[in-house]
């Protein structure tokens, strides 16, 4: 496969080894670099195994096993005082320290986070050749949403200078059709028996005639994509959704369509971006709201069906409330925090943020009325003295491996994942906390590979490729973005960035248990795994195109998310859905005392709408 990469990452014109780093535990070089307030901190340009990387989640899983505060030193007080502390800098922190300032000008207000990073989940990668900066997303790819954005969003998109409207102006949406490329699908040789990259779609005649499958499959999928075939004669509209809510699509087309499961080869994956499971575990009347085959005989109706998820019903105003930045929904981050910290990010519009450099060492400058405090996991938040209007609260944060520091505030907005909260702040009644818990992340992986150039895209005729049988289920060219002096790359000779994406699911189990065998192997499986790879699915889907691993590969920036998306109701297996009743998302985020709740993990919705509205709940809460 070629020469590995050396994983350097150049801070300050230092290199540093992130391969060594991971497997031995941070060197004290490495720790020091990436301090927050040296010279030559920049996060957005560490490549190897970032997302949750090392050391932001070693400390919370050694309390959640109870070991941490047995070894524990005693707290430090630092003395700092604030009006408010905002736990977790995500696009929910940051939109409620947003809130609050709007709220009370002259308010002093500190963010904490365990990530080396602002942001959360909206993570930026970059990569540097030839003196030019190419930006990738790693992690929240968009603003976009299923269902429309309340007013509260709207208004927060609009006040951060983004016109959605603009979207249709920076995207060149017909470069890669002008190119001829399309989508294809890979077949692998360990599943089908030769490796076979076929261009086009299921649907077409000639991708059918070229796929290596059986001719059983081949008369199935026909099947499946031409018949009107009603599996449930007799029954309403409504009566056929509530019993498609609750069977899977694979038994759908298993048991009641009776077709061979290898069609279920083509769909499986295509679910993954949504619910982070495969069609096995989401309801075959959320198959039906996203338009996988089947229904179109079966005379369904458009209303949403019992226990339908947002993902599925169909909304024309969400779907083109829609702009994707070059580096994701990072840009939101990032306008937020110029707003909250002017000095730290250069500029005033949305399209010098697209380039613009933050300087880290701004971010948690003495005497400023904002602070953004990284690399600081909180470990413990508690009233002093009993829960009510007029007390304080002290918030316990890590800072290094062995220091543990406590600041006051007089509110606190936990903006961060809920699994986490009823560690932090046990004081919260058993029924919160118990419902914080059922708040489990969904795994994914987000990795952005930088190659020398996509040739081999334009000699294959492919844009994007559904690639089922590697360990990320898809690879494809970055957007083709536009915005301010960021210029997206229109000659295939040019370097560009890959998107490569996995979802750790294990079909077969309720998908609960999936996320949780899946956080397992994205935290047990090292960079040296994930690159090779990366590096035998580029060249075994690519080398017909001349693509050459050891060669083209410039860059590798895996963004790792064991706590990922937030926990979307099934109507499979979460009967409150499906019947009726409280939703859990709903204990979970009552205030208590001076303490509120936001993420969009408040909302049982990965969608960044979610977490800007929910961090405008929580500062109302505070405020009244």
């Amino acid at each position: 496969m070629g020469s590995p990469i050396t994983r350097r990452d150049f801070l300050n014109g230092v290199a540093v080894g992130v391969g060594a780093a991971m497997a031995g535990g941070m060197s004290p070089d490495f720790e020091t670099l990436l301090a927050q307030g040296s010279a030559g901190a920049y996060p957005p340009a560490l490549t190897g195994l970032r997302g949750s990387h090392v050391g932001s989640f070693e400390a919370f899983h050694s309390m959640k096993d109870g070991a941490f505060w047995k070894s524990a030193p005693a707290p430090q007080d630092t003395g700092e005082e604030y009006d408010l502390v905002v736990v977790g800098a995500g696009i929910s922190g940051l939109a409620a320290a947003h809130y609050f300032r709007k709220a009370r000008p002259d308010a002093r207000i500190l963010l904490l986070d365990n990530h080396d990073d602002f942001g959360g989940h909206a993570k930026r990668n970059e990569f540097t050749h030839n003196g030019r900066t190419y930006i990738g997303y790693g992690g929240t790819q968009s603003i976009d949403s299923p269902a429309p954005y309340s007013a509260v969003s709207k208004a927060l998109i609009t006040e951060l200078g983004i016109d959605v409207a603009r979207y249709s102006k920076v995207l060149d949406s017909g470069l890669y059709k002008s190119l001829g490329l399309r989508s294809a699908f890979f077949f692998d040789k360990e599943t089908y028996g030769a490796d076979r990259l076929v261009t086009g779609d299921v649907r077409d005649e000639a991708f059918l005639a070229a796929a290596p499958v059986g001719d059983n499959v081949r008369r199935d999928l026909k099947r499946l994509l031409t018949e009107r075939f009603d599996p449930m004669p007799g029954l309403s509209s409504a009566e056929k959704k509530a019993r498609l809510a609750r069977m899977s699509y694979t038994d759908f087309i298993t048991k009641l369509w009776k077709l061979d499961a290898g069609v279920l080869r083509f769909y499986q994956t295509r679910t993954h971006g949504l619910f982070g499971v495969g069609v096995d575990a989401v309801p075959a009347q959320d198959a039906f709201g996203l338009g996988l085959p089947g229904f179109a005989g079966m005379g369904l109706d458009d209303r949403p069906g019992p226990g339908q998820n947002f993902d599925s019903i169909r909304s024309e105003e969400a779907r083109n409330y829609y702009f994707h930045f070059p580096d994701g929904g990072a840009t939101v981050a990032r306008l937020l925090a110029r707003r909250l910290i002017p000095v730290a990010i250069p500029g005033s519009t949305l399209d010098d943020v697209v380039t613009a450099r933050a300087d880290y060492s701004k971010l948690d400058a003495a005497g400023t009325p904002v602070r953004i405090r990284l690399s600081s996991p909180v470990m413990r938040v508690r009233h002093m003295g009993a829960a009510g209007p007029s007390q304080r609260v002290e918030i316990t944060y890590l800072q290094g491996k062995h220091a543990l520091k406590t600041v006051s505030a007089r509110a606190v907005v936990l903006a961060c994942w809920h699994t986490v909260i009823p560690s932090i702040c046990p004081e919260l009644p058993a029924a919160q906390k118990a419902a914080l818990d059922y708040a489990i992340k969904v795994p994914l992986v987000y990795t952005n590979v930088f190659i020398r150039s996509w040739t081999a895209f334009q000699k294959l005729g492919v844009q994007r490729i559904s690639t089922p049988g590697f360990w990320h289920t898809s690879v494809g060219l970055d957007f083709p973005i536009s915005l301010g002096s960021y210029q997206h790359q229109t000659n295939p000779a040019e370097p560009i960035v890959l998107h490569l994406s996995k979802s750790a699911c294990r079909p077969g189990l309720p998908t609960r248990e999936q996320h949780r065998v899946g956080r397992a192997e994205l935290l047990s499986t090292s960079f040296a795994t994930i690159e090779r790879n990366i590096r035998e699915q580029l060249g075994r889907a690519l080398g017909g195109g001349g693509f050459d691993p050891a060669a083209d590969i410039l860059g590798i920036t895996v963004n790792r998310w064991p706590h990922g998306y937030a926990y979307q109701y099934n109507s499979l297996e979460d009967d409150f859905w499906f019947k009726g009743g409280e939703q859990p998302c709903v204990v979970a985020r009552q205030r208590h005392g001076r303490i509120a709740i936001a993420n969009a993990d408040a909302a049982a919705y990965s969608y960044t709408d979610a977490a800007i509205d929910h961090a405008h709940r929580a500062v109302q809460e505070l405020l009244a």
